[in-house]
C-alpha cells in the first residue's frame, strides 16, 4: 500500500471513529454520569444538607445504590423481555391468516393490560406470589404490554401488500416473509413501542420497593415514610437518568433501521 492509499485509509478509520462516537456519545454520556452519581453520591453529602438541614442522616445507606441500580435494571430487563416475547408472538399470530380472528381479543387484552393501575396488580399478585420481585415482575409485564403489542400490529399491518405478493412471488415461504421482510420493514415502528415500554417500566418498577422488591425505589419509599427529602431525590435521579440512558439507546437503535 502507497503512502498515499496508508493516509487515505486513516483518514476512513477516523472518520468512522467519528462517526461512531457522534452516534452513541450521548447515550454515553448519560451513562457516565448515571455511574458517577450511583458510586460517588457521597461526594454531594454537602448538596444535599442544604436539602435536609436539620436531618442526621441525608446519605441513603441501607444498601448500595449499586446494588439498587443492578437490581432495578435486572426487574425492568425480565419484565421487558417477557413482554416483548409474550407480545410480539402474540401480535404475530393475530396477522397470520389462521389467527386473524383473534385480533381484537389480542388488542383488548393489552388494553386491559395498562388500564390496571401497578399499585392494584400488586395487591392482587402478593397474597398468590408472596413480597419480593415476582409480584413486580408480573406488575411491569401486564403494564409494558400495550405499547409493544400495538406498535407490532401497526408496523406489520403497515406493509404494502405489493410487498407481500412480491415475495410469494420470488417463491418464498411464509416464515421466510416474516423473518426477511416483514420484520426487518416493521423494525422501526416495532422498537418504538419497545422503547416506550421499557422506558414506562423503569419509572413504574419503583413502587416495586413498597413489596420487598429491592430496587432504586428504596430511597424514595423511605425518604417518603420518614419525611426524608434528600432520600427521595437521590432515589429519583438515578431512576431518572437510567431512564433517559435507555430512551438515548433507543434513540440511536432507531435511527438505523429507518436510515436503512
Amino acid at each position: 500500500m502507497s503512502e498515499s492509499e496508508l493516509l487515505v485509509e486513516t483518514r476512513g478509520q477516523v472518520g468512522r471513529g467519528v462517526a461512531q462516537w457522534r452516534h452513541w456519545g450521548v447515550p454515553l454520556i448519560w451513562l457516565t454520569l448515571l455511574l458517577l452519581l450511583t458510586f460517588g453520591m457521597a461526594q454531594l453529602e454537602a448538596l444535599f444538607r442544604l436539602i435536609e438541614p436539620d436531618t442526621r442522616q441525608v446519605l441513603y445507606h441501607r444498601s448500595s445504590l449499586a446494588a439498587l441500580l443492578g437490581q432495578h435494571v435486572f426487574v425492568v430487563a425480565v419484565a421487558s423481555a417477557l413482554a416483548i416475547l409474550l407480545g410480539g408472538s402474540a401480535a404475530i399470530a393475530v396477522t397470520r391468516p389462521a389467527g386473524r380472528d383473534f385480533l381484537p381479543l389480542v388488542a383488548q387484552l393489552a388494553s386491559i393490560g395498562q388500564t390496571f393501575p401497578p399499585v392494584a396488580v400488586l395487591a392482587l399478585a402478593v397474597p398468590a406470589l408472596g413480597f419480593g420481585t415476582l409480584p413486580i415482575i408480573v406488575a411491569l409485564l401486564l403494564y409494558g404490554l400495550l405499547p409493544i403489542v400495538r406498535n407490532t400490529l401497526a408496523g406489520l399491518s403497515g406493509i404494502d401488500p405489493g410487498v407481500h405478493e412480491a415475495a410469494r412471488g420470488m417463491g418464498m415461504t411464509g416464515g421466510q416473509i416474516l423473518r426477511q421482510v416483514e420484520l426487518p420493514l416493521a423494525a422501526p415502528v416495532i422498537l418504538a413501542g419497545i422503547r416506550t415500554s421499557v422506558t414506562i417500566n423503569i419509572a413504574t418498577a419503583a413502587i416495586g420497593a413498597t413489596v420487598g422488591a429491592s430496587n432504586l425505589g428504596d430511597p424514595i419509599i423511605s425518604g417518603i415514610v420518614n419525611g426524608n427529602t434528600a432520600y427521595i431525590v437521590q432515589g429519583a435521579l438515578l431512576i431518572g437518568l437510567l431512564a433517559i440512558t435507555v430512551d438515548s439507546t433507543f434513540e440511536r437503535l432507531l435511527r438505523r433501521p429507518t436510515s436503512r
